[in-house]
């Protein structure tokens, strides 16, 4: 097989990726799959008139990523790979869109973030699948919903209570994120507020991405006390989301008090957060070859007295929770996903995980202090409500034990080193496991050293289809539970 083999945060010269035509790239990449490996991400670089595509894939058992790339004309076409590999679905849909590129036989060639009629005069309407039969109707809901969130739009085509399709469109916002990385070059603070940027609740798993990215490509390692801190303030954010997402829970099925309780548990470790950097979702924390330390030891005192309490109040929140008869007969076998759907459309972080997925960036391709300790995968194989729930309140007591362990042994010295120029003509993948799962960026660079392509992948990229799939032969009720489940970022995939 023509693959180069990488691993997360290895530099290589784009050169040395070896490019074969556009059908062998189609049957490697199918074979890979085939084989046990799984698509990280699919993308292209505009080169003069042409498009060059690259693939990279994982063997998470092996730590490895394997790269390989063609190029195709622009407006060309390829025979598409979705057919063999429904994970490649959206990225092959997402280059149709960016480059007029044709993937000949895909199921279904539709916009990814350019369908809504009205925003300009190159928009085409979308056209949504349509049912016909007794009782059979639409439900609408969207662009604009009741709380402030981001717009999204989502049709439900019922027979009678029961959701039997749902359309999920995206891309109301065109932000031209990744092409804001190659027009500002010369600003790496400007870049690194634009990756915290990328998705607000999720500053950490995105701006580590692009710190780490970038620092591979200067040759600079950061600092083992930033290393140990960044993980901290990885695991802060994903503890206090996800007691949000508990706490939602809780709401939507009219439990109250837990609402109440893991609301409230949720501002603890955020006021946290702020006390430790400044900002209660880690704006400024990190930084380009480090962390901003200002805080130094007075913050890690304060993460560190609030561990135990905080413990004690989540198992207490906890037990009630998951002892709830009424809780419970709305969460279990409400929104299933089976291994195997969850497995095809290549569902990553808690909910791959709640559907049997044993997928973790922490474990499978360990990067900053997650390389010197074991990070111990969690799954469940019910795949509906509870078990994504009950994977968080899992995950929020295992962080804990993390964060105790780096701040035991919290190293001193230094909290940053500059970052030298970076590589020319090179390739570098960085991969973290943010709180909703895998997030990928890859950084190309040309010849004078600066980006030439940035390319972003957030977990719910992968997720917003399960979710469609999930509320299948559920009541039109049980659409809200099943959403606030997966609860997947809008402005994470409206890049």
């Amino acid at each position: 097989m023509d693959w180069l083999a990488s691993k997360n945060l290895l530099p290589v010269r784009t050169d040395d990726v070896p490019h074969v035509e556009p059908n062998r790239f189609r049957d490697e990449v199918v074979a890979g799959v085939q084989g046990g490996w799984r698509v990280v991400t699919l993308f292209g670089d505009r080169d003069g008139g042409k498009v060059n595509l690259y693939a990279v894939l994982a063997d998470d058992h092996q730590f490895r990523l394997y790269l390989l790339a063609t190029s195709i004309d622009q407006d060309g076409q390829y025979p598409a790979i979705t057919p063999e590999v429904p994970s490649c679905h959206l990225f092959e849909r997402e280059l149709f869109e960016q480059f007029n590129i044709r993937p000949v036989d895909h199921p279904w060639l539709k916009p990814v973030r350019r369908g809504i009629a009205g925003i300009s005069e190159t928009e085409r309407a979308y056209s949504f699948f349509r049912m016909e039969g007794d009782e059979v109707h639409e439900v609408g809901v969207g662009p604009i919903h009741a709380g402030i969130i981001e717009p999204g739009y989502f049709r439900f085509s019922c027979q009678g209570e029961e959701v039997v399709h749902l359309e999920i469109q995206l891309g109301f916002q065109h932000r031209g994120i990744e092409n804001l990385f190659v027009a500002h070059n010369n600003h790496p603070l400007y870049l690194l507020k634009l990756a915290e940027s990328i998705a607000g609740d999720t500053v950490i798993g995105h701006g580590g991405c692009f710190v780490r990215a970038l620092e591979a490509l200067g040759g600079v390692d950061a600092p083992r006390r930033a290393r140990s801190l960044r993980t901290v303030a990885l695991e802060l954010e994903r503890v206090a989301n996800h007691l949000g997402d508990l706490s939602a829970l809780c709401n939507d099925v009219a439990y109250l008090t837990g609402h109440a309780a893991f609301g409230a548990l949720r501002t603890r470790v955020i006021n946290t957060t702020m006390a430790a950097c400044g900002s209660r979702f880690g704006r400024g924390w990190l930084r380009l070859g480090g962390v901003s330390d200002d805080n130094g030891a007075e913050g890690a005192e304060a993460i560190w007295r609030m561990l135990d309490p905080l413990e004690r109040d989540v198992d207490l929140a906890g037990d009630v929770l998951f002892a709830s008869a009424s809780v419970m007969s709305r969460f279990e076998k409400t929104g299933i996903v089976s291994r195997e759907a969850a497995s095809q459309l290549g569902m990553v972080g808690p909910p791959g995980r709640a559907s049997g997925l044993s997928l973790d960036v922490r474990s499978d391709h360990p990067y900053d202090e997650y390389a010197t300790f074991p990070v111990h995968k969690i799954t469940l194989d019910s795949g509906d409500v509870f078990a994504r729930a009950y994977i968080r309140y899992v995950e929020i007591k295992h962080a804990i034990r993390i964060l105790r362990e780096q701040l035991a042994a919290l190293p001193g010295g230094e909290g940053s080193r500059p970052v030298a120029d970076l590589q020319p003509n090179a390739l570098v993948v960085s991969m973290s496991e943010g709180w909703r799962g895998e997030v990928v960026h890859v950084a190309l660079t040309g010849g004078d050293t600066r980006l030439r392509r940035y390319k972003v992948k957030d977990p719910s990229f992968h997720n917003w289809f399960a979710l469609a799939l999930a509320v299948r032969g559920n009541g039109i009720s049980d659409f809200p539970l099943c959403n606030k489940s997966f609860n997947l970022s809008y402005c994470g995939f409206d890049l």
